[in-house]
């Protein structure tokens, strides 16, 4: 059995999805079942084997949609400045470096050059060129241990505009091209032309994609993401099992309507389609219930199976070899609004008031950034709130009293999971799911009822005083104690234990 996961892009900057399905290979890995994990999104700004390592994807393991369809294998770039410098054939009149954007510009004179982008200077690896002829951009080249791809441009209203993309074997033959337009000021691609068939849309495209994958009913294919991809994959998907993992919340509220529920768009097409479906998986029990009593009630629709695979787990359980930072106060997450770390900030300096020893750390990087650090300035708590900025957090949250969360909305929290596996108390807003399944009100932190935006001072008024609740009014001892009590069901050996269950209901059933 092949499991087949699918996601769409990646990033420096993973999401949740990401790091699910890094935790997900990592326990696959341990019980020795073979697992692929495909990526259907177009990405040219990084080597995609870049980003997939540098989240813990083995090479063997990823396959990326559109490099499918060649030779070349997913692998480091090691292209150098030497191969591009060779494939001309005329001698630069100077070769300018530039360390501070990463790039080398090749000059030929008559207002010709080449830029190149390198992710190493000193060895002069590239991993792009961009050609230039006359003033005019022709053609960008993209490098892993060989060509892999070349964009062509031609000038048009003043500006350089994408028509065709190439994709190469090895050798240097062509596999397949993409013949691009503009539709509504996007650049799409409208025709992917083989020797042998052309497909006039990326349905046609993954459909091709997913009958080239052969799939028997001893493979299982598990559906992360599906924007715009789910029907091709629904219907070309042959005997294989199919399982579609509910990474957040999965409806809209709406308590107007009694007798219809909203579904979230992310998986709207799976549920609507869910007979055709083997497996929904969801990370917690308390989704899991809910999920089936909204099919029960506002459905006809009769899933086969609704269970329970958390998305995260824990290699262990961590404890500090010293003492615990007193009074010390973290957090770690994106910085983007939806975090909501601004309300922390300033729950944090309400509770410094009473209790002068506190201290903040946010972990993490985001857009939201510059925001929150003219706020702390403007609060004057730089003495005791710091941007940490981001971090290998695993033998991190040990060493820290307890985590604060301010997300009002949570489909799991892989961040709260690492938190009480490291034996912290968590503070947060009593909403689904993760901070409910991960917090126990008055013995491993708080829920805070209900969150208020609309009285920001109430709000964090309400957070500082649990605050101080939870660093005068509890032992750490028995906070801690709570927190790994919690934290001990999800170890690797027993969420592993769940995929091999799952794997061997999908290869019997």
């Amino acid at each position: 059995m092949t499991i087949y996961n699918i996601n769409l892009g990646i990033g420096w900057a993973s999401s949740g999805v990401e790091y699910a399905q890094i935790y997900r290979a990592k326990l696959l890995r341990s019980v020795g079942l073979e697992a692929k994990f495909i990526f259907m999104d177009f990405i040219s700004a990084d080597n995609i084997e870049h980003l997939t390592k540098n989240i813990g994807f083995e090479d063997s393991e990823v396959i990326w949609l559109y490099q499918y369809f060649t030779d070349v294998k997913i692998a480091p770039t090691t292209y150098t400045l030497a191969q591009v410098l060779a494939s001309f054939d005329r001698e630069p009149l100077e070769i300018v470096r530039n360390p501070e954007n990463k790039t080398f510009r090749i000059l030929f004179g008559d207002n010709d050059f080449v830029t190149c982008y390198s992710c190493d200077m000193d060895n002069e690896l590239i991993e792009r060129a961009e050609i230039v002829s006359r003033g005019c951009l022709i053609q960008k080249e993209y490098y892993t241990y060989t060509k892999n791809f070349i964009e062509y441009y031609s000038p048009v209203d003043g500006r350089a505009r994408l028509y065709q993309r190439t994709w190469l074997n090895e050798d240097g033959s062509v596999a397949y091209e993409e013949i691009i337009d503009e539709v509504d000021g996007k650049q799409e691609t409208q025709v992917y032309r083989f020797p042998d068939q052309v497909f006039y849309s990326k349905q046609e495209f993954v459909a091709h994609f997913m009958r080239s994958l052969k799939l028997t009913d001893k493979d299982l294919l598990i559906l992360d993401r599906e924007t715009d991809i789910g029907q091709p994959i629904f219907a070309n998907k042959g005997a294989a099992k199919l399982a579609v993992i509910v990474h957040a919340d999965h409806f809209s509220e709406n308590p107007a309507e009694k007798e219809y529920i909203l579904w979230n768009n992310y998986y709207e097409y799976q549920f609507e389609y869910a007979e055709e479906v083997d497996y929904i998986i969801n990370s917690t029990d308390a989704q899991t219930e809910l999920l089936k009593e909204q099919f029960a009630q506002y459905t006809d629709i009769k899933p086969k199976n609704i269970l329970t695979i958390p998305v995260g787990s824990l290699d262990q359980l961590r404890r500090p070899e010293g003492q615990r930072k007193p009074f010390g106060l973290m957090t770690a997450s994106r910085l983007a609004s939806e975090k909501h770390i601004d309300w922390l900030i300033h729950s944090v300096v309400k509770a410094h008031e009473q209790l002068p020893e506190i201290t903040f750390d946010i972990y993490g990087t985001g857009g939201e950034e510059a925001m929150l650090r003219k706020l702390i300035a403007d609060l004057q708590a730089e003495e005791y709130i710091r941007l940490m900025g981001h971090h290998h957090m695993a033998d991190i949250y040990k060493n820290y009293s307890a985590y604060l969360a301010a997300s009002t909305s949570e489909g799991f929290g892989l961040t709260l999971l690492e938190a009480v596996g490291s034996g912290l108390p968590i503070i947060g807003f009593d909403v689904r799911y993760g901070n409910p399944t991960f917090i126990r009100d008055g013995e491993n932190g708080y829920l805070i009822p209900k969150a208020r935006p609309d009285d920001l001072d109430a709000m964090t008024t309400e957070y500082a005083k649990k605050i101080v609740q939870l660093l005068t009014q509890h032992s750490q001892e028995d906070l801690s104690r709570v927190s790994y009590e919690i934290a001990e069901p999800y170890l690797d050996e027993h969420i592993a234990q769940r995929w091999s269950d799952l794997v061997r209901s999908a290869q019997t059933n």
